[in-house]
């Protein structure tokens, strides 16, 4: 059921935790909906992740606590999993762009056409002049004298200030903070680890053996990545049948096997399908854990093994809301539409437009969902997984109802459940061949009445 929506009665002082995509829209729909906005990013400049950098952490796992941390992910031959028209804000077309001809018109680009896409966003909306750069938030917590307001404070080249908020939105991404994998053996093998969140190009890996962990799009993405310099590349992954051994098509040297049995004292790797193989380096594409070390909710919210909770529809935590709220936490989704349709029912929220259910019934409709994901055998650490490929959007028009918005084009739907049709059928020409022109001419005809209206309304 719809929530009633209300006239706006209420401006907040709100505080947005980053400026990468989730940031950068959650900044765009408070200000639309009245509220003054103070966006926190620790780097900079905007884009998050998107923000590509050549360095890495000096520890190649990440697991020292002490390490200079390195925000962003992405390694250089990377390119968009899911197509750009899919991709892009509702009402900010990612298309490509005639003006800018030196810019990557692929429909699957590079990183760096999706940070240009982002600060053409942010251009167009000004939303600049409301980010604090090199700045970070070390510590959000409700105010000691009023607990419904929020107390943030942030550190910028040594100088500290202390204010007090009336919301504050976390938006710091989760892909900083590596997970890896459990390996029998693993303290006495002499080779190399590494995670994939400090692999940038493949030249260190030239003449070796390497056992990539995690059989992910972008896992088996860095696999074909290195397969080009080095000796042989053997995949791991926990999604196979023990007894699976197979060469992956269009390469000599790159093989899939089923998880990791054990690791030995000479270098060896001994796979659950009986083979083994002697391997320089093994690299973990893992995944990431979510993190959030500035934030401090008295125990109200917590992660344990990877479920950020009590969290109600993945944003608002029972007990705190709507002062605290999170955007992007749910993965496997089209990010940009989900994260603007997320701030826009913060915003909502924050403005008195759209009422929150009471806190004792958002705290029971999320022990439901937890209830429903342990009766079908679906552990904690998927909680924001969108698991099934329709899920996502069953999600997104949910939140388009209770902002009254556009519920997701039917052509976006289509594009997503046919790019993983294809990445299952041709994994590695996916981004280069495909048959649904038809979506792409959808895709266009929206675009023109988007461009229509903009200029309708200037």
């Amino acid at each position: 059921m719809v929530p009633a929506v209300n006239p706006p009665t209420t401006s907040c002082h709100v505080a947005v935790i980053g400026a990468g995509a989730a940031g950068l829209v959650a900044a765009r729909e408070l200000r639309r909906s009245g509220h003054s906005v103070v966006v926190f990013e620790r780097g900079n400049q905007i884009g998050g992740v998107w923000a590509y950098t050549p360095n890495v952490e000096p520890d190649p796992l990440s697991i020292d606590p002490t390490r200079p941390v390195i925000h962003s992910s992405l390694y250089n031959s990377l390119r968009t999993i899911i197509p750009r028209e899919c991709m892009g804000f509702t009402d900010f077309p990612f298309s490509t762009r005639p003006e800018n001809g030196s810019r990557d018109p692929r429909r699957h680009p590079g990183h760096s056409e999706v940070l240009a896409y982002l600060k053409d966003f942010a251009r167009e909306f000004k939303i600049e002049e409301m980010i604090r750069f090199d700045t970070e938030v070390v510590r959000a917590e409700p105010a000691a004298k009023n607990p419904k307001k929020w107390r943030v404070e942030s550190r910028n080249s040594g100088d500290v200030s202390d204010e007090i908020y009336d919301a504050v939105v976390v938006c710091n991404g989760h892909y900083t903070e590596p997970r890896h994998a459990l390996i029998p053996g693993i303290d006495s093998w002499p080779g190399k680890q590494i995670h994939s969140h400090n692999y940038r190009v493949p030249d260190q890996f030239r003449d070796q053996l390497v056992v990539v962990i995690g059989s992910s799009v972008s896992g088996v993405d860095i696999s074909r990545d290195i397969a080009n310099v080095t000796k042989e590349v053997h995949i791991s992954s926990r999604s196979t049948k023990p007894e699976t051994y197979e060469k992956l098509p269009g390469y000599d040297n790159l093989w899939f096997h089923s998880t990791i049995e054990t690791v030995r004292e000479d270098g060896s790797v001994v796979f659950r399908n009986g083979k083994t193989v002697y391997a320089d380096t093994i690299m973990h594409c893992t995944g990431y854990k979510y993190y959030f070390p500035f934030l401090d909710t008295k125990g109200e919210v917590i992660v344990e093994d990877n479920r950020v909770g009590p969290l109600y529809k993945h944003v608002f935590p029972p007990a705190l809301s709507p002062g605290l709220s999170f955007i992007g936490l749910p993965w496997q989704v089209t990010p940009f539409p989900m994260f603007e349709l997320q701030s826009k029912w913060v915003a909502a929220v924050l403005a008195g437009r759209v009422k929150l259910p009471s806190q004792e019934e958002m705290m029971e409709d999320t022990k439901m969902f937890y209830a429903k994901l342990e009766a079908s055998c679906i552990p904690k650490r998927y909680t924001h997984l969108m698991a099934e490929l329709d899920s996502q959007f069953v999600y997104d028009n949910w939140l388009a109802d209770q902002c009254d918005y556009p519920r997701i084009e039917k052509w976006r739907e289509q594009m997503f459940y046919n790019v993983f049709k294809r990445i299952q059928a041709q994994s590695n020409t996916y981004k280069d061949d495909w048959d649904d022109d038809h979506l792409i001419a959808e895709a266009y005809e929206d675009y023109v009445k988007f461009t229509s209206n903009k200029l309708k309304n200037t």
